[in-house]
């Protein structure tokens, strides 16, 4: 069976951490000395707050063993942890972080309304919650594969829009900032879409198949309709549209 694979998430490595940026540089926190990144993967998350933040003690956090093993051979300056997010924020413990960061990870955390105060209770105080997380749930691209797999019970993505966060967050909030960006991928054909998926959103359908072949079919018929509904532009190279919600919330 198929297993979340730091070199496939890879291979849009630039693309992928990107909006990390853009949300790293939206964090008014001048001094940072402890940071969390939540679902940190194969630590390019980390890496970016590292850069923002020098001198800060940071603790990566991924449920990924082959995720962490990357990130601790890559960044072994920081401290590792293999653990699901739901586990570490019902964990009873006093510590907490000036940043509680988290890029592209929650959305496969299920209960946000349960979750995220117990998050933001592990920010302390001047410090702030911020987090970037798909919002592209009926994209072409995730239609096509659940359009392809009906029945199937997969690991779905978990996203509510701007205001459920909103309403969840400002209660413990001293100032929230809340933004979406559509990112626009220039991605040479077709076959690129298909690759990119198969380091995030595609892993929960590869993995509900018993062999390759099955796999190999699925895949098959899902490049079929990315190719049709991903045409072409004139010069070879296709457009792949990416919206993401972003916040920071100040305790």
């Amino acid at each position: 069976m198929p297993t979340w694979n730091a070199d496939q998430y890879l291979k849009f490595e630039d693309e992928r951490t990107q909006p990390c940026r853009d949300l790293v540089a939206r964090v008014s926190l001048p001094h940072v000395w402890k940071a969390i990144d939540l679902g940190c993967g194969p630590g390019n998350s980390t890496k970016v707050l590292a850069e923002r933040w020098s001198d800060a003690q940071i603790t990566g956090l991924d449920d990924s063993p082959s995720m962490i093993e990357e990130a601790r051979r890559e960044q072994p300056q920081h401290h590792w942890i293999v653990q699901d997010i739901t586990h570490w924020a019902e964990k009873p413990s006093s510590e907490t972080f000036d940043l509680v960061f988290s890029n592209a990870a929650l959305q496969w955390v299920p209960d946000h309304a349960s979750l995220f105060p117990k998050l933001f209770a592990r920010v302390a105080t001047g410090g702030a919650f911020a987090v970037q997380i798909p919002c592209n749930l009926n994209a072409p691209a995730h239609e096509s594969m659940r359009e392809i797999s009906p029945g199937m019970r997969v690991r779905e993505w978990h996203a509510h829009t701007s205001d459920f966060y909103y309403d969840l967050l400002v209660p413990y909030s001293t100032r929230l900032n809340m933004w979406e960006t559509e990112y626009i991928h220039v991605l040479p054909n077709a076959e690129a879409i298909v690759e990119w998926y198969k380091g995030s959103g595609l892993r929960p359908f590869l993995e509900s198949f018993d062999t390759d072949s099955d796999r190999a079919q699925f895949l098959a018929e899902y490049l079929k309709r990315i190719r049709a509904v991903y045409p072409p532009r004139p010069d070879g190279n296709v457009l792949f549209s990416f919206r993401r919600l972003f916040w920071v919330a100040y305790r």
